[in-house]
């Protein structure tokens, strides 16, 4: 089938898509490299067939989706890209589609910020329906990441999205509520959660912070978009690439999300969790995309044993493999008002004491861990030195892994 790869109502380039295996499998006119995806190989005007595939599968929900396999094995499929095309690629998160060539379909009829869409394939992956039959693909589920449960719903016309916890502790939704609370406290952009109950489980909600006329742009996408010199860090290869696109305020904004991370313990801000916004249009930067997707922290999935608010070895991404190390990055703290976060920890024992699945014990010790850990980096910031050279490239995370439930989901 002859597709044309969209951005909005722009063609971008031609193709033949293999709507069995969901791969694009011939390249034919290209008709703007502007407005290729960011991050994708074109060189002298020839876009690389391999590295278009792989942007176009990377946009499919991971097999490590909760549950995701036997979801597939009832649909009669074994992977998920097929999905692929029944929705054109669709998503919530930039404005690229495909459209089957003389089918007459247009941005404006299909695109899921302007439209209805389906909830079906949503009931499906989060359990709240079992069938698979007559299922109405048209849905930005099938275009959505991570590996936990989660679904987008329409609410009072705007796009939220719902998403769950993972066993044993059903914790990461409480933990974007808190991490909300804590940036709300200290000026940090960020999207705001609350948490609700779907047939006794808790999820997080969020609206949705791109809309028709913008898109988000991953980390990961920026810096595979320039090549990073051998002697320079990922940090320092970051901002450089977001200097040259205009974003002059990176490193203040990078000194606030690393902080955040340090305090909360978050073990997942991979590269594709964190970017800029720019206009899908125009292809301007607009700005720095607010922090989300800080659910995989405060010891999310550790046993009570092992909580410790001084684990100064405790894992960590994008830039250094510990939050030891990541932290020295930081090159100012004189924006951080400690006192804001007096009582911090009363309001986080209020959210977790709403969860069914943390017991007294636990809810004590990390509310304790919570509030040593802030002790500690006031320690830190005390001393009001730059511990750490961006350009030193010691303890660099040399491969992107997005947590995934036990398992390593691979981004780079």
């Amino acid at each position: 089938m002859k597709c044309n790869l969209m951005h909005k109502n722009i063609p971008v380039m031609s193709f033949e898509y293999d709507d069995i295996s969901g791969s694009i499998t011939r390249l034919y006119e290209t008709y703007s490299t502007e407005h290729l995806p960011v991050g994708v190989i074109c060189a002298n005007g020839v876009i690389d067939r391999y590295d278009i595939n792989r942007w176009w599968t990377a946009r499919a929900i991971p097999m490590s989706r909760d549950g995701l396999i036997d979801i597939l094995y009832t649909l009669g499929i074994n992977v998920v890209t097929p999905l692929l095309g029944k929705n054109y690629g669709l998503s919530l998160s930039d404005q690229y589609w495909i459209c089957p060539e003389n089918s007459g379909i247009t941005w404006d009829k299909v695109n899921f910020f302007d439209n209805a869409f389906s909830e079906d394939f949503g009931d499906v992956l989060i359990g709240n329906s079992d069938s698979t039959k007559d299922i109405n693909f048209m849905s930005p589920d099938i275009t959505s990441g991570g590996w936990l449960k989660k679904k987008w719903k329409i609410v009072d016309d705007k796009r939220v999205l719902f998403k769950g916890g993972s066993k044993p502790f059903q914790q990461e939704p409480y933990n974007e509520a808190f991490a909300s609370t804590v940036m709300k406290r200290l000026g940090i952009p960020c999207v705001q959660y609350s948490t609700a109950l779907i047939d006794g489980k808790p999820y997080s909600i969020c609206e949705d912070f791109i809309d028709r006329d913008t898109e988000l742009v991953t980390a990961y996408e920026i810096m595979k978009s320039k090549k990073q010199p051998n002697h320079i860090s990922k940090y320092e290869h970051y901002i450089n690439c977001c200097k040259e696109l205009g974003i002059d305020n990176i490193q203040e904004f990078l000194d606030k999300m690393i902080t955040i991370d340090y305090i909360i313990v978050n073990e997942d801000r991979h590269l594709n969790n964190f970017g800029l916004i720019r206009n899908a249009e125009t292809l301007k930067y607009v700005g720095i995309a607010p922090i989300y997707d800080s659910g995989s922290s405060l010891w999310f999935n550790s046993p009570d044993t092992q909580i410790k608010a001084g684990a100064r070895e405790a894992v960590c991404k994008p830039f250094k493999d510990n939050h030891a190390d990541q932290i020295k990055l930081v090159s100012s703290f004189d924006w951080l008002d400690f006192d804001k976060l007096y009582g911090i920890d009363e309001e986080l024992n209020e959210i977790l004491k709403s969860s069914e699945f943390i017991s007294d014990e636990r809810r004590s010790t990390i509310c304790n861990a919570l509030t040593a850990r802030i002790d500690i980096l006031m320690g830190i910031a005390e001393q009001n030195m730059k511990y750490t050279n961006i350009n030193e490239i010691g303890n660099d995370v040399t491969e992107d892994i997005a947590y995934s439930g036990g398992q390593q989901e691979q981004i780079f």
